[in-house]
């Protein structure tokens, strides 16, 4: 039998990987001068207490819109073309970076545009998740999916470290608009290279009648996998608790005092742990006592958060950070692989949904929960509450749970690969 290819020979998924990249360096590069603009517009006129609150305010725009549409965002990505979703999703957040770059430019940037903004980016974030994590397995064998995935990870993490690295000093040292216009530029390659991904095969598609039941369908499979459904909430509950990036323009303004270079170095921390561990995964994937290793990861991410609440040192901090980064990736690496090849192909972007509803209720949802504990109780005391309650969910999922810590490999049920062999013989055709 022939050996399956790696993923980086086929073109189709080089060219998902160069859009994601592209992507993410994008995303990041805005995203961090936004919460710096947000942070010192609002401290123009209102107290830290009150600014710190703006920034919760920033991460809870972002996931309304991905709450309200979530039932459908995933049926979208089931029933019609995965990559003219993204490309769509694209190209909203290209006029969103103009948008953004041209008010900056002006000097008329308000709370009020930034928040826009923020609704906008939210619904575009909303369709590309599932349709960008769906996509993937279309592209390649499912014998080289964890690989796969931890390449693409790799584009994701990359992006993160540079992202707000490039933006940061782009900020400070070309100009408040400069960010945005890098942005338009990234976003404007990332829709190329989707554009040269050609016709992918598909498994069997949602049919056009009874969405509502194709709906449920989607719920109730997440619900009665608990393997699925344990993986996912568990990300929920301790990056929602432990997420610290919201917070992170108050550590360099008034703790640590580094300014917004050093809000990049900050930002761009998590992510360099986090490449190191997806590059090992990509040359060594992770095969044997998954699930009990992912709970150690959680356990650590949470330690990690509290060492970095109570640091007034730079370096301290920047380790702490990265320490959580790679121990989050650890457990992103397992968490997407056990969804992915656990899930049927027609069902990948309904399960997708959730899971990117839970990925975003603990980013962006648990950045306005951090926020808004920072305004009650400072941001030190924000963050020791976090990594505490990571620590805490992460042992009551142990027992809650116990398909997790029994999870050995990556390997599904017989009968789901047999069900989608035909679909990927087609894959393989495509190298």
């Amino acid at each position: 039998m022939d050996r399956p290819p790696h993923p980086f020979r086929i073109a189709n998924f080089r060219a998902y990987w160069a859009a994601r990249f592209a992507m993410t360096l994008a995303q990041n590069a805005l995203i961090i001068v936004v919460g710096w603009q947000t942070y010192t517009i609002a401290r123009q006129t209102m107290s830290p207490a009150a600014a710190a609150a703006q920034l919760g305010l920033i991460g809870f725009l972002q996931f309304v819109p991905l709450f309200l549409t979530t039932p459908v965002t995933g049926l979208v990505a089931d029933r019609f073309d995965r990559r003219w979703i993204t490309r769509i999703t694209v190209t909203l957040q290209l006029i969103c970076a103009i948008v953004l770059a041209l008010v900056t430019h002006r000097g008329d940037m308000t709370l009020p545009v930034l928040f826009g903004v923020a609704v906008l980016l939210g619904v575009a974030r909303a369709f590309a998740g599932p349709a960008f994590s769906a996509l993937a397995p279309n592209l390649v064998p499912r014998e080289v999916l964890p690989t796969a995935i931890a390449l693409s990870s790799i584009s994701w993490q990359v992006g993160t470290i540079i992202g707000p690295a490039i933006g940061g000093y782009a900020y400070g040292h070309l100009g408040q608009a400069a960010p945005y216009f890098l942005s338009t530029g990234l976003f404007a390659v990332a829709l190329i290279c989707l554009f040269l991904i050609g016709p992918v095969p598909r498994a069997n598609q949602v049919g056009r009648a009874r969405p509502l039941r194709a709906i449920i369908d989607g719920g109730a499979y997440v619900w009665q996998n608990k393997l699925v459904l344990g993986t996912i909430t568990l990300d929920l509950f301790a990056v929602f608790l432990a997420g610290t990036s919201a917070l992170l323009p108050i550590y360099a303004a008034d703790i640590l005092k580094v300014g917004p270079t050093g809000l990049a170095e900050l930002a761009a921390a998590p992510a360099v742990g986090a490449a190191i561990v997806a590059i090992i995964f990509s040359i060594r994937p992770l095969k044997n006592n998954v699930g009990p290793r992912m709970l150690v990861a959680v356990l650590i991410y949470g330690t990690a958060t509290v060492i970095f609440g109570l640091s007034t040192s730079m370096m301290l901090s920047l380790g702490a950070l990265a320490v959580a980064g790679g121990a989050d990736m650890f457990s992103v690496y397992i968490r997407q692989s056990l969804i992915q090849l656990y899930t049927p192909d027609e069902m990948r972007g309904r399960v997708g949904a959730v899971s990117q509803l839970t990925i975003s209720a603990s980013n962006e949802l648990g950045e306005a929960e951090s926020g808004f504990l920072a305004a009650a109780l400072g941001p030190v005391g924000a963050v020791m509450v976090g990594g505490g309650g990571a620590i805490v969910v992460t042992i009551l999922w142990t027992f809650l749970f116990p398909s997790i810590r029994r999870a050995r490999t990556f390997d599904p049920p017989a009968t789901l690969v047999a069900a989608e062999q035909p679909h990927h013989q087609k894959t393989e055709s495509l190298t």
